[in-house]
């Protein structure tokens, strides 16, 4: 194991009616104004929000409600969110939703209590927070990003087209309700976007030094096959309470920062995902799934061993069955590509619309003779950055050559 510190402060409850059991007594614990911050009115839909509401009428609290939080939360909508914030003098900020309503929310509390650009100084480069944020709740109902056991958060500048996230520790919730039956009335699309996602992080983490046996990848390993047995059991039965509620876990699991201790992590995909997702506004799972297997065809030779680990491990592949260890590896990337169609998640960047997305952006008046797909490609892959801890570093020309091989 290399070197490293581990912290994580937030206090989770896990389990059924987790809410009405336990937010009452945590809400003795703060002020009297609450932010309640939520998406597109889902949890209006499926009871959650009369049930939250409720809880926090009957503490006494003052309700300030903040709704209609995007998907690919924008840096508008979280200054939107931040006056009101301050405005209310809020003492509390409660996120009820996936990840980007908890990532919107997250921001809010660092931005509330910082009077500069907090984009420029927190999201633009990695700041130093320096000063506690507006005290932060999650009640999670989409399971994914594992946001609510972190101290990251996404956020998207539409002026710049940039995607971006980082993650303070300080900025980590106080406290993190997960009920695995809000999670029941999601969408399929979601449910196999989402928890591509958590299988993402996983591997990003795991596909990275060092490549010899440590921990982390032993808990890594472990997560990869549940999550993957987890979605085709959900899937065969959307009512299923223990794929569900496993799913969930997996997604903090995947985030709370245990897996990463030790491991220089590589979130190339995620990064050239951010930037497809902050161009087109796809979907961010499905945007991983697509470009994940490709990926990993461009880089498997560099960390061969941990690929035949893949292959053996999660897989279940012989190795006796195949000549070489590349052959082995290939087919532990093919085994991952072929779950992600049996599930139906997308395999190419036509299935995501990217064609009709870029052409409606008129990108032509930022790059010259704009008006084919390729060239849009190449607009994005040009504002990618590339992660250090990969076991080799690609350029902008081979993201662009990733991107045209998903297309």
């Amino acid at each position: 194991m290399n070197d490293f510190i581990f912290e994580n402060r937030t206090k989770v409850y896990f389990g059924a009616g987790c809410v009405s059991k336990y937010l009452p007594d945590i809400l003795t614990q703060y002020g009297n104004t609450v932010l309640l911050g939520y998406g597109s009115g889902s949890i209006k839909q499926n009871g959650v929000y009369d049930e939250v509401v409720s809880i926090l009428t009957e503490a006494g609290k003052t309700v300030i409600e903040f709704g209609g939080i995007m998907s690919n939360p924008t840096l508008e909508k979280m200054l939107e969110g931040t006056e009101i914030a301050r405005a209310n003098d809020v003492d509390l900020i409660l996120a009820v939703g996936g990840g980007s309503v908890m990532d919107c929310c997250k921001s809010i509390s660092i931005a509330a209590r910082y009077a500069g650009d907090v984009w420029n100084d927190f999201w633009e480069e990695q700041g130093t927070l320096n000063f506690d944020p507006v005290p932060l709740g999650m009640i999670v109902t989409m399971p994914a990003t594992g946001s609510e056991v972190n101290g990251s958060a996404v956020l998207t500048n539409t002026e710049r087209n940039i995607k971006t996230d980082r993650d303070y520790p300080r900025s980590n919730a106080d406290f993190a309700l997960m009920d695995p039956n809000y999670t029941l009335s999601m969408p399929l699309r979601q449910l196999r976007a989402g928890t591509f996602d958590i299988l993402s992080h996983i591997m990003e983490t795991y596909f990275s030094y060092p490549i010899e046996d440590n921990v982390s990848d032993d808990i890594s390993e472990a997560l990869m096959r549940g999550v993957i047995r987890d979605l085709r059991a959900a899937l065969a039965d959307p009512n299923d309470y223990q794929a569900r509620s496993n799913i969930m876990w997996e997604a903090s699991m995947a985030e709370n920062r245990i897996i990463k201790m030790g491991k220089s992590k590589d979130f190339e995909v995620h990064n050239i995902e951010h930037q497809i997702s902050a161009y087109t506004n796809c979907n961010h799972g499905e945007g991983l799934a697509v470009l994940h297997p490709t990926y990993y065809r461009h880089i498997y030779k560099d960390g061969l061993g941990k690929f035949v680990k893949f292959a053996e491990r999660v897989w279940g592949l012989d190795r006796a069955d195949y000549v070489s260890d590349d052959a082995l590896a290939l087919a532990g990337i093919d085994a991952l590509a072929d779950f992600i169609r049996d599930v139906g998640l997308p395999t190419t960047l036509r299935d995501l619309g990217i064609k009709d997305e870029l052409i409606e952006l008129g990108i032509n008046s930022q790059v010259d003779s704009f008006g084919t797909v390729k060239d849009g490609l190449r607009v994005i892959a040009e504002s990618c950055y590339t992660t250090p801890g990969a076991y080799r570093e690609i350029d902008k020309a081979e993201i662009f050559e990733i991107l045209r091989e998903c297309y």
